[in-house]
């Protein structure tokens, strides 16, 4: 069966608050109901945790890092699941039923199996 990611697109939160306990549950039982077809996932601490890395002059060059995320957006990656799905459409489908779909976005990507 086909891999495809659920790249989650939410508010720039710490999940770990205990102000989102209501939000954790609704991933819980996210997590519970599309067990059969979840092969992985995590959220992911907020973007002011992040560090972009870049090479400048390409392979070999100076590594450059940054504090912070490589773009400022209204909506932050914020996690994503690893789902064993039929098809794209059970994969779309799915993604309508994680909360992050509710009141931002859910990217649903196939992966390229090598």
């Amino acid at each position: 069966m086909p891999t495809y990611v659920a790249l989650t697109y939410t508010a720039d939160v710490d999940w770990t608050s205990p102000d989102y306990a209501q939000e954790m549950q609704d991933y819980n039982e996210f997590g519970q109901a599309a067990a059969a077809v979840i092969r992985g996932g995590h959220a992911l601490y907020p973007t002011a945790t992040a560090t972009t890395v870049r090479v400048d002059g390409g392979k070999g060059g100076e590594v450059i890092s940054t504090d912070g995320p490589y773009a400022e957006t209204k909506e932050a990656l914020t996690g994503f699941y690893v789902l064993e799905c039929a098809d794209l459409d059970e994969a779309v489908a799915l993604a309508a039923k994680i909360p992050a779909a509710w009141a931002g976005a859910v990217e649903v990507r196939p992966v390229i199996e090598f």
